[in-house]
């Protein structure tokens, strides 16, 4: 077991104190473990013992000049790691894709067809990747009556990686398989987003720990608000005014439904002020997430592209990170003792590596805003689903907070098409003048 793990603690205390102050010391570390904020602090150590090196490397060849003065077998790796191509010469055009406008002069029926392809494809891959990811962190494994205890899997970082890997293959062999756009971006940038977007994920996984499936979904549908505050500090985006009043409807919609939820009849599963805590954090990485990934979008790098490098990066934190505090063979072991628990992991990591793909075809298909109203839907239907699954009530009050929600979302995609229809108009009109 590696020596950076926290379960060699205890050992260390035992040897060098008395062994009743000992014991009292090694019981209390045991149950620091059970404390979230404690586990999200290891794993930031545990990325800090990559992010921290690599800092000092890159800031090295950059002060050195490497990129004149370098040269051997190394170099191209180094060069794309750290200096990429800063010409942006990547085009989008170069990849070989059917354009929308091309797809659009398809047959109705064709165009029908594709898009009942992307509606169930997208609503099977997220409705299953959310009933399953509700069963893993919520219920336990190995009991075959009612009355035993069971075991519960309590590590959220592993079922990232699992993701990760997964997301990470299927991105790869489809950069081999369809040509792309020249890469441009140096490597390490994608490291940003990576890192925000494995800790967004491990907020999601560890907040079900605390509140309902139900409340989570509609957390994430509110992150409109925090995306649109980032966007201001890192991009320095302007909104019009109907972005502002639908985010206040959602945060009218989500405080109606929290502040009526009522404990259902799992102990597990009651919003508490653990699960809020975390839930900001996910909304707060997430939108940090997208935001750094528009700015990675001006080397005109493909979605697929993106996923890639974004993964890989993930998969280098998650597995050294787990590593080093000795939980990725703890939780391989878990598997080969409950293999319903392997089939759901593996089941988890495929539907949300579909789930990418059937995005970033539905976006080149029909557009931003059908893909809104499919997963606008499908979040709706998710908030059901787990209700009926599940046992989560919901009261009238909280299923009006819903509706309200819904409705805003719906308002901000029909005002989305509006203005993008209002600019087409005017743009030839100002073209004759």
């Amino acid at each position: 077991m590696p020596s950076f793990s926290w379960r060699v603690w205890p050992a260390l205390v035992l040897l060098l104190l008395p062994s009743p102050v000992a014991a009292e010391e090694a019981s209390l570390l045991e149950g620091w473990h059970d404390v979230w904020l404690f586990r999200f602090l290891v794993n930031v150590l545990g990325y800090s013992t990559i992010i921290i090196p690599g800092y000092f490397l890159i800031s090295y060849f950059k002060r050195t000049n490497y990129l004149e003065t370098g040269s051997g077998i190394c170099f191209p790796l180094i060069k794309t790691c750290v200096f990429g191509s800063e010409a942006k010469t990547g085009l989008l055009e170069d990849v070989s894709v059917t354009p929308r406008s091309e797809a659009d002069s398809g047959s109705s029926v064709k165009q029908v067809v594709k898009l009942i392809f992307c509606a169930a494809g997208l609503q099977v891959s997220y409705l299953t990747w959310g009933v399953l990811q509700e069963r893993v962190m919520t219920r336990s494994y190995g009991s075959t009556t009612p009355e035993e205890a069971g075991e519960k899997f309590k590590d959220s970082q592993f079922l990232v990686f699992m993701n990760r890997i997964l997301a990470l293959t299927v991105s790869g062999l489809w950069c081999l398989m369809f040509k792309q756009p020249r890469h441009g971006a140096p490597m390490y940038k994608y490291s940003f987003a990576s890192l925000s977007n494995i800790m967004s994920s491990w907020c999601q996984y560890e907040a079900l720990k605390y509140i309902s499936f139900p409340t989570q979904v509609l957390a994430k549908a509110s992150k409109v608000i925090p995306v649109m505050l980032m966007g201001k500090i890192v991009s320095h985006k302007s909104y019009e005014y109907w972005e502002y009043f639908t985010a206040v409807l959602i945060s009218l919609g989500v405080s109606m439904f929290l502040l009526s939820s009522t404990p259902s009849k799992q102990p597990s599963t009651v919003t508490t002020f653990s699960g809020i805590v975390i839930l900001i954090g996910y909304i707060v990485f997430d939108s940090f997430t997208s935001n750094w990934q528009d700015n990675l979008f001006k080397y005109k790098m493909s979605s697929v592209q993106m996923m890639f490098g974004v993964n890989l990066f993930s998969c280098l934190f998650t597995v050294g990170s787990l590593l080093e505090q000795g939980a990725f063979f703890d939780s391989v072991a878990f598997m080969t003792r409950h293999s319903e628990f392997a089939f759901h992991a593996v089941l988890l990591s495929v539907c949300s590596a579909c789930g990418q793909l059937f995005i970033f075809y539905t976006i080149s298909q029909f557009g931003a805003a059908v893909f809104t109203i499919i997963m606008t839907l499908r979040q709706a239907i998710a908030i059901l689903l787990s209700c009926f699954l599940y046992d989560h009530a919901v009261t009238i009050v909280g299923g009006f907070g819903v509706g309200v929600v819904f409705l805003a979302l719906f308002l901000r995609v029909y005002a989305r098409r509006r203005m993008k229809s209002g600019r087409r108009l005017a743009a030839p009109l100002g073209q004759k003048v």
